[in-house]
């Protein structure tokens, strides 16, 4: 057993705005944790948004050796820097754990054209340079990696379609029903209300097989005959020079939370996939995850050649 407890409040950051994806995750978290009481002290969230979830991790960057300040983390910590946006990547930190993994729906305005994921790819076969397309949080995220591989399956140029960036899915859907973007590529969690108001039409998702819910009737990319299989993790990350007790504490936390009943409600109520990982298989996945969307990135023509490999 760990023999570290935390001494005082426990603050989770979160790089969205209320509601964001990374917000949904973080109160989520607490929401099982109080409900488990795995904790002797309070715990919070605090969201500091902007900068694609960057300046979060700004904050925590302020407290080395902090074992009280976690954030809520993504696959952006190693494709921002990757793309070259960051000066970091999760190798700055002491990452702590994978809870779930993310899946990425395409959405369109209801009264789009674009009627199904067919439409979808002669338009961007067609004319890509004349679509628009809103994702949250980043440039070269899952999110635009996925866009990316769709295109060059149309036929299209990865490069060409005009890309709105929001720190929050939630304002991406927002766009779209606002008729500033030809689609969405966004979390699929993000767009339930819209679908259920029937403002926005989903076409597709990026998992391996179809989602629960409002998407029981949306296929894959992968039944659309599209090698798109892809999604972005949420995990939990904490400031760099956290002592091996400290990192033992939190892993037990977070794995007793992620067997509870309570979590694996929140997994159905946002659909989310279960995908629980720390250790040395943490360590492993983001390595070799790291490697992966270097490649990626490299063949889409959106990596930094000045990062130092």
């Amino acid at each position: 057993m760990s023999t570290w407890r935390p001494q005082c409040e426990v603050e989770i950051v979160a790089g969205t705005p209320p509601g964001g994806g990374l917000d949904r995750t973080a109160r989520a978290l607490v929401r099982v944790i109080e409900s488990q009481r795995l904790l002797d002290v309070p715990v919070k969230v605090t969201n500091i948004p902007g900068a694609g979830g960057r300046n979060a991790w700004a904050c925590i960057d302020r407290h080395p050796g902090d074992p009280h300040m976690l954030s809520i983390g993504s696959p952006n910590l190693t494709t921002d820097h990757l793309v070259g946006i960051a000066g970091f990547d999760y190798n700055a930190f002491t990452p702590l754990a994978i809870l779930y993994m993310e899946y990425i729906a395409f959405v369109v305005r209801a009264d789009s054209p674009i009627k199904n994921g067919a439409d979808l790819l002669q338009r961007l076969g067609a004319d890509t340079g004349s679509f628009t397309v809103a994702l949250a949080t980043a440039i070269g995220n899952a999110n635009h990696i996925a866009l990316a591989k769709v295109i060059r399956h149309a036929g299209g140029d990865v490069k060409a379609p005009k890309i709105r960036v929001f720190d929050s899915a939630l304002d991406a859907v927002a766009d779209v029903v606002a008729g500033n973007a030809d689609a969405g590529a966004i979390s699929a969690a993000s767009a339930v209300k819209e679908l259920a108001a029937g403002t926005v039409r989903a076409l597709a998702v990026s998992a391996s097989e179809r989602l629960r819910g409002p998407y029981e009737q949306v296929p894959t990319w992968t039944e659309q005959m599209v090698d798109c299989v892809i999604g972005a993790w949420r995990g939990v990350g904490g400031a760099r020079g956290l002592t091996s007790a400290q990192i033992a504490f939190w892993e037990n936390a977070f794995a007793s939370a992620t067997a509870s009943e309570e979590w694996n409600a929140e997994l159905a109520r946002h659909y989310w996939t279960p995908m629980y990982l720390d250790g040395a298989s943490l360590r492993e996945h983001l390595q070799r995850e790291r490697t992966d969307m270097q490649v990626i990135l490299g063949d889409l023509g959106l990596l930094d050649p000045g990062v130092n490999e």
